[in-house]
């Protein structure tokens, strides 16, 4: 009788592994096995500690992805989710079309959340063409996790600050049609200190969920909010109550960073925090 690796509910991460600094996959690992979820990471890269410190040390991953993942389809696999983060090239966009291909099934949750940019601006390392893959590879996708810039990005929509509720509805719209089914647009900027997430399904009407700004801004976040969403994603939890479940979290875990004095390129203090994110009875699902 041949062993089976697929008993388990799991999901395959997709993303850069940075020893220090809370972000990518040392954030997203603990919060998806904490839900109940086995998480097999893709490592894209490996960094020493992330970019916005003044130096790093940096090994690209590329040539060693295909390798790698060829081992994977020697075991068979196949997973309940797939979840993508940073990508570094377009070789590495190409490599992920192909793993979805080869690992997804028709009941594969698949969660793009496409790391290119923040503040308005595209990030140095993401070209043209780049961006032109991504919104390929966000079609591939059931859910869609950008924050405003990168939603303007995929959408070819001007930037700007401050969005009207009909605006970001249209905005969401936009990105339904590359594709997915669901999408998320996070770090919206709010009045009376508040920040706002966007979360609209296809052939459904949008919803705008904020949560007090509860500091500034940190590495990190956005890897945190969106591992807790992909989880929810794979274990059938409705997109409304995941991302109010997420936005109080990352603000709550956010506070606490600030009472600590824990440096914003330090990320956020999660850890504390994490055993509120499992569930019992999740978990005792996932095995099924």
């Amino acid at each position: 009788m041949m062993e089976s690796h697929n008993n388990q509910k799991k999901m395959a991460v997709i993303n850069d592994l940075t020893g220090f600094g809370r972000c990518a996959l040392t954030v997203v690992i603990p919060v998806i096995s904490v839900m109940g979820l086995g998480c097999c990471p893709v490592p894209t890269s490996i960094l020493s500690n992330h970019t916005a410190f003044p130096s790093c040390f940096i090994d690209d991953y590329t040539d060693k992805l295909e390798p790698y993942l060829a081992e994977w389809e020697k075991l068979g696999l196949k997973f309940d989710g797939i979840y993508t983060g940073f990508l570094g090239s377009l070789a590495q966009q190409s490599i992920v079309r192909r793993f979805l291909e080869n690992f997804g099934s028709p009941e594969t949750r698949i969660i793009i959340d496409p790391v290119m940019g923040d503040h308005g601006k595209t990030y140095r390392t993401y070209t043209a063409p780049m961006c032109e893959g991504m919104k390929a590879l966000v079609g591939c996708g059931h859910l869609v996790t950008p924050n405003v810039t990168e939603a303007c990005i995929l959408t070819d929509t001007p930037y700007k600050s401050f969005w009207k509720p009909e605006e970001l509805e249209a905005l969401a719209y936009k990105l339904l049609c590359l594709g997915p089914q669901k999408a998320v647009i996070t770090g919206i900027e709010l009045p009376g200190k508040r920040i706002g997430n966007y979360c609209m399904e296809q052939g459904g009407h949008g919803i705008l969920i904020d949560v007090e700004l509860a500091g500034e801004s940190r590495c990190g976040t956005g890897d945190l909010f969106a591992s807790i969403i992909a989880a929810d994603a794979v274990n059938g939890v409705p997109l409304e109550r995941s991302v109010r479940k997420a936005a109080q979290f990352v603000s709550k875990t956010i506070k606490a960073s600030d009472a600590l004095e824990i440096p914003r390129t330090d990320g956020v203090c999660f850890e504390p925090y994490l055993w509120e994110l499992g569930d019992s009875k999740k978990q005792c699902e996932a095995l099924l």
